[in-house]
């Protein structure tokens, strides 16, 4: 009798957690690092005032692209802002969704496009995100310009941060807040739910989409913060990534939503009393 025989083959299961443990895990932690390294090496370069929305037309390549695109002064700074946005979003939001990626990994490790449906869930899940830092993009651009037509509110511009502050810290408290974090606190329940397996690369898209949506209706009002804090800030960007995957993750993470919901409105309550 040979060596290998009655020595019964791995199974499937085994199989699978063997390949996630060397193959997914290692992929999506580097992804992760990639993003924050490039983050730290941007905000270090003579471009890193791009990462603070500030400046884009005044100087540098961009405003020799506004001048050379049609349309640049709209265009060229849209298109800045999203690269930014984008890679902000994957270094921070990522970390809170790898048991997504974890469960769907798991259920579709023994299909033979198990990469390409991976690779869509994360682009559905970042196309929402990116969507919504086009609108939170907008809101930045009308608040600015308010800010420039009126010189009262210029001299007062502390209100913002204050009300973005509050905002976000009463939002802490909201049913809206709880329903869509526990919906992120059950990755797998959720990708069972919602995943049918027709139409693979369609609904793996729709799926990741769907769990983005989620994802920013739990965590919109804590991005926000980026804009009162300063979007360049790396420091800011770890605290804040932190504290929504420890929401999102830990065990007893849904009890730190309260908490820190009283911590943002002290916050704002300090800032207007610094202020008056």
């Amino acid at each position: 009798m040979s060596a290998t025989e009655g020595v019964a083959p791995a199974s499937p299961g085994l199989a699978g957690a063997s390949r996630h443990r060397r193959v997914f895990l290692p992929i999506l932690s580097a992804l992760i690092a990639l993003a924050w390294l490039s983050l730290w090496a941007w905000a270090r370069s003579p471009y890193g005032r791009y990462l603070e929305h500030e400046d884009w037309t005044t100087s540098g390549p961009a405003a020799f692209l506004c001048r050379a695109v049609p349309a640049g002064d709209v265009v060229v700074p849209m298109v800045l802002y999203a690269g930014a946005w984008i890679l902000m979003t994957a270094a921070m939001m990522l970390p809170t969704t790898l048991p997504l990626f974890n469960a769907f990994d798991r259920l579709t490790a023994q299909r033979p496009d198990h990469g390409r449906l991976l690779t869509l869930l994360g682009l559905g899940y970042m196309a929402v995100w990116g969507g919504f830092g086009l609108l939170a993009h907008a809101l930045h651009g009308a608040l600015l310009s308010l800010l420039a037509s009126v010189p009262a509110l210029a001299w007062h511009g502390w209100l913002i941060g204050a009300a973005t502050l509050a905002l976000a810290g009463a939002f802490q408290f909201s049913k809206l807040k709880y329903r869509c974090l526990e919906k992120c606190r059950t990755p797998l329940s959720f990708v069972m739910a919602h995943w049918r397996g027709e139409r693979q690369a369609q609904h793996a898209f729709a799926l990741g989409a769907q769990h983005g949506l989620f994802c920013v209706g739990c965590c919109w009002a804590l991005m926000l913060l980026m804009f009162a804090l300063g979007t360049g800030s790396l420091g800011w960007m770890l605290l804040l990534a932190a504290v929504m995957a420890i929401e999102k993750n830990v065990r007893w993470g849904r009890r730190l939503s309260a908490p820190l919901g009283v911590a943002l409105l002290g916050w704002a309550a300090v800032v207007v009393a610094t202020h008056v």
